[in-house]
């Protein structure tokens, strides 16, 4: 028996695994496609990737580690733990290699929203000084 398609999920499921990317602002793992067509389900707000390439390669990285699959991010330990719990349904990758680029750190800091380094590491920007402040 099988159930209703969560349509929100599928959408942002990589709908094949070539050209496979990760956001480094949220780790959404889609493909290439994907990005150009719809942008990042969680970002697109700030990161404006659909139809735009050059967004794409500033703001994706093909170099990332495993996969999370969360369907129910809200209630997962697993997504809470690594800071996806709010965003959509979908696959995220465990650690995603490179630094989002310096207008949108700038553009994130305007709008007051955190940056969460997704490669593992701190913010290569920020200094102990403004973590000890928070």
């Amino acid at each position: 028996m099988s159930r209703p398609a969560n349509s929100e999920a599928n959408r942002s499921i990589p709908s094949n695994f070539r050209q496979l990317r990760a956001c480094l602002l949220c780790s959404l793992v889609k493909n290439y496609e994907q990005f150009r067509r719809d942008g990042c389900d969680n970002c697109e707000d700030i990161v404006q990737m659909r139809n735009n390439s050059d967004r794409i390669a500033d703001c994706t990285s093909s170099s990332f580690d495993g996969f999370i699959a969360s369907m129910k991010p809200t209630g997962s330990w697993v997504s809470k733990f690594k800071k996806i719990d709010n965003f959509v349904p979908g696959i995220y990758a465990v650690g995603v290699n490179g630094h989002i680029p310096d207008w949108l750190e700038y553009e994130l800091k305007r709008n007051g929203i955190p940056y969460v380094s997704r490669d593992g590491t701190l913010n290569p920007n920020s200094s102990l000084e403004d973590e000890e402040e928070e």
